[in-house]
Parts: structure tokens; sequence; C-alpha cells
């Protein structure tokens, strides 16, 4: 698997080796061809706010968006695993994540954990919505992220196994939330999403071109 990490957003302390393994991990399990590629954007607030109004046409910041490639539709044939509709062999360029570190810290002070797990579980979230996972419906949520937090604990467990130190695995009850409670947290960190609160994460509408970097 290879992931590069763009870090522009000058924020300290974003660990992006621990960005790599995570995402690696998670692409891992879901069966994604070993040579598939994807890219993780970390930006500043200025940059995201403007993304988020560009791609989503909501107002303020969000905590992170996605930006799959057109090909990866489901059955479109260029990756092994993802979602069980969508397999056929053969690597691929996943497409990209872009994380905001300045707004994700917010939301890991109100769930209280730390902004590593914080960017970590969107990390997570991002590479199921490059697979073509989307939480648009109930069930749609469920599956999404119960699948989310299935594979934030078992690489956590991986971590441990292989004994690599990261952050260490928090409990607190916003650790590996549901999509109610990432609803719930937008009511205390609140963004400019309609209704007054920023979407669980924002997952821009796909695209033929590629996005503008930073």
């Amino acid at each position: 698997m290879s992931i590069e990490v763009f870090n522009e957003s000058g924020h300290e302390g974003v660990n992006e080796e621990m960005l790599i393994d995570v995402a690696s991990f998670a692409l891992g399990e879901m069966d994604i061809h070993p040579d598939a590629e994807a890219s993780i954007h970390i930006v500043d607030l200025a940059t995201i706010t403007d993304l988020h109004v560009r791609w989503l046409d909501l107002e303020g910041p969000t905590d992170v968006m996605t930006f799959p490639m057109d090909e990866l539709t489901p059955g479109g044939g260029t990756v092994t695993g993802g979602r069980p509709d969508g397999a056929v062999p053969g690597p691929a360029m996943l497409g990209d994540i872009v994380l905001c570190p300045e707004f994700a810290a917010k939301q890991a002070a109100a769930a209280g954990h730390g902004l590593d797990h914080e960017l970590a579980l969107l990390t997570v979230h991002g590479c199921l919505h490059l697979l073509g996972y989307d939480h648009g419906t109930p069930p749609e949520e469920r599956e999404m992220f119960g699948l989310q937090n299935e594979l934030l604990a078992d690489w956590y467990d991986d971590v441990t196994r292989r004994g690599v130190t990261y952050q260490p695995k928090p409990t607190g009850a916003q650790a590996f939330p549901s999509a109610a409670d990432r609803v719930a947290l937008d009511e205390i960190v609140p963004g400019g999403g309609a209704g007054g609160g920023i979407p669980a994460v924002g997952e821009p509408r796909r695209r033929e071109a590629e996005p503008e970097e930073g």
C-alpha cells in the first residue's frame, strides 16, 4: 500500500507516520490491492473551509473530506476488496483524504480523547468513503460506523502486537462513536453546515478532475 502525506497545515504534533500506518491497516483489512495508492492532505482551517464551500456548498470548516476517484464506483473493476459488490482485482489510485487538525483538535477535546486518536478515527472514516461506503441513511450509518470502529479497534490491537508505540487506545464513550454520537458532538463543536452543525464527515460529490491541492 502506498500512502503519501502532504502536511501543509502548520499544525504541530500531527503524527504522519501514525496516519500512514492506520490507513494502510484499514485498507489492507478491506483486502485492497497492495499496490493501491492514496493521499492524505493535512490542511489549515482556511483551506478546509474553502473546500467545504466549493465541493459541498456548506459554509464553515469541517473535520475531514474525501475525494474518491471516479473509477471506484461499485463494479468499476479497479480495486480488490472494498464493498462486496465492487471487487475485481487490480491496483488503483483510490483518491484523497483531507484532514484539518485544527478543527479536529476541538472535536477531540470535546470528545475526551487526544488529537492523534481523532485523526486516526477520521482517517479510517475517510478510507471507507474512498471505498464507496456512505452514511446517508440509517442502515448505511450502522454499517459504516460499525465497520469504522471495528477497524480502528483492530488497528490498536495490531499496533500492540507489533510493539509499535503510538497514542494509547482511549476508552471514553466518544472514542468509537456511532453516527448519533458524532451528530451530538456537532452541538458542542458547531460548524457551518446546514441546520447549524457540520456533518459527521464531508464527502464531496464525485468529480472528473482531481481537486486543487492546498
